[in-house]
């Protein structure tokens, strides 16, 4: 795994234009051995090798359109990162946890329980294997668990990214997931960083959403719409709301019109847009049908909400929303 403050540390000291040239081999001309790095010294490029090598090791399975890297930490834990391909936009979906406290019943990852936090350099490894054979565009932070309870470490790799000296990804090109912490949503909206913030709710109501989401119990929709109201009060910045559509349990005419009712009351139309999820099966749930899905759209367009339908992608390589789950 690349270690970048480990080789900070040893390009520290030495002329300052050493760094540049160390961080501009690594992350510009994207090289996999220190042997490669010409323009730097025989000392120091054997000194780097030997402390801080750049292999990243990780195993893809390929599918129809997307991606799917199984990246090993560098004790024996994985995660799971998943590369989007959309026309000239390629999406790295990085993973922020091993494993997910949340424990979605709908989710595989959250099946799997909470074994750590990543460090932001292990979250920066998963775009970089995949930058060093396609272009990255765009950085989503859906992947294996909760962003906003790995807070510190999501907000340090975000801000990593956006550096021109290093990928250079716009921060309106990352996007950042969140189930709802509402305290962190608030820190958030203080950030200087703009990045885009996306809210799963999946559920209208608290006794349906805590079935789903068991972390609800803790934070309640109440307190989590009441914390994105204060960001958008704040930033005035659009949010994305996340709902997987699952057959016979939230997918129905009257749980679409109560999503919309709840979402109207809280957030003003051009400020938010629905983002609907086709489910990728599991053993409990199955996916809503296409009829459901299409009148679920309706309702919410006769309310006068935007909303789109995620391209059903990834399940042939089990890399779809809900399916990550490396063998920790």
């Amino acid at each position: 795994m690349v270690k970048w403050t480990k080789i900070e540390r040893i390009v520290e000291g030495k002329p300052s234009f050493r760094k540049n040239q160390v961080k501009n081999w690594v992350f510009k001309k994207l090289i996999t051995s220190w042997e490669n790095a010409s323009s730097l010294p025989k000392s120091l490029r054997k000194e780097l090798a030997e402390k801080a090598p750049l292999k990243i090791e990780g195993k893809v399975l390929k599918g129809k359109k997307i991606s799917k890297a199984r990246i090993k930490l560098g004790n024996k834990d994985m995660v799971e990162t998943v590369l989007m391909k959309h026309g000239e936009r390629n999406t790295v979906c990085v993973s922020s946890q091993v494993g997910c406290p949340v424990g979605c019943t709908f989710c595989l990852t959250g099946k799997k329980g909470f074994f750590r936090n990543l460090k932001w350099e292990e979250i920066v490894n998963q775009i970089l294997f995949f930058e060093r054979s396609t272009g990255i565009t765009n950085v989503v932070f859906m992947g294996m668990g909760e962003p906003f309870l790995n807070y510190k470490e999501v907000i340090k790799a975000a801000r990593f990214i956006n550096q021109p000296d290093t990928f250079n990804i716009g921060a309106r090109k990352i996007s950042i997931s969140t189930i709802g912490i509402p305290e962190k949503i608030i820190r958030f909206a203080e950030e200087s960083f703009q990045a885009n913030l996306a809210f799963s709710l999946h559920a209208p109501d608290n006794k349906l959403r805590t079935k789903l989401i068991p972390i609800n119990e803790k934070y309640p929709l109440e307190e989590i719409l009441k914390s994105l109201k204060l960001y958008l009060d704040k930033t005035n910045r659009k949010i994305m709301i996340e709902y997987v559509l699952i057959n016979g349990v939230n997918d129905s005419r009257k749980k679409a019109l109560k999503t919309a009712k709840l979402l109207k009351e809280y957030f003003p139309l051009h400020l938010f847009m629905v983002n609907l999820i086709i489910y990728n099966p599991t053993q409990d749930f199955k996916p809503s049908s296409i009829k459901n899905i299409e009148n679920f759209k309706m309702v919410l367009e006769q309310e006068e909400i935007e909303v789109t339908i995620r391209e059903k992608i990834g399940k042939d390589v089990k890399g779809a929303c809900g399916q990550l789950a490396a063998n920790f």
